[in-house]
């Protein structure tokens, strides 16, 4: 009786190492084009609060080091809907040689990284981590 395992007839096995390979290649040919366009799912609208958080992290000097292929950074954003997400204080290390040069010079290490008065936090904050460590004052 054959293994469920292994291919009984004699090509299968050259089939199979065929199949694979071109799966592989078609997501190297395809994952750059993906990252690219960023996340599909669209995102929800920003509400009142987490635009004024954005603008208050601005206002204060925080700055928000990413890059447009971190996922982490992309979550981060995403944290703040849109289009809050667009007025942060968000600094691109990978897509030109200026922002590489910025962020070189700063000393990024890691994506995402938040630097406010001269302290450096890397990963992912909750909303209430910003609000925090800036001094946000809510409206409510």
């Amino acid at each position: 009786m054959p293994s469920a395992h292994r291919p009984t007839h004699p090509g299968s096995r050259r089939l199979l190492q065929l199949g694979a390979g071109l799966l592989l290649a078609g997501a190297t040919l395809v994952a750059p084009a993906a990252w690219a366009e960023g996340p599909t799912a669209k995102q929800p609208a920003s509400t009142a609060e987490q635009l004024r958080l954005a603008d208050h992290l601005k206002r204060v000097g925080m700055i928000f080091y990413g890059a447009w292929w971190c996922g982490h950074c992309q979550h981060q954003k995403a944290l703040f809907g849109t289009p809050a997400e667009a007025q942060l204080p968000y600094v691109e290390c990978d897509k030109d040689d200026n922002g590489r040069q910025r962020c070189n010079a700063a000393k990024v290490r890691a994506y995402p990284s938040w630097d406010y008065q001269g302290e450096r936090r890397e990963g992912v904050l909750s909303l209430d981590e910003l609000k925090l460590w800036s001094g946000y004052r809510s409206s409510r």
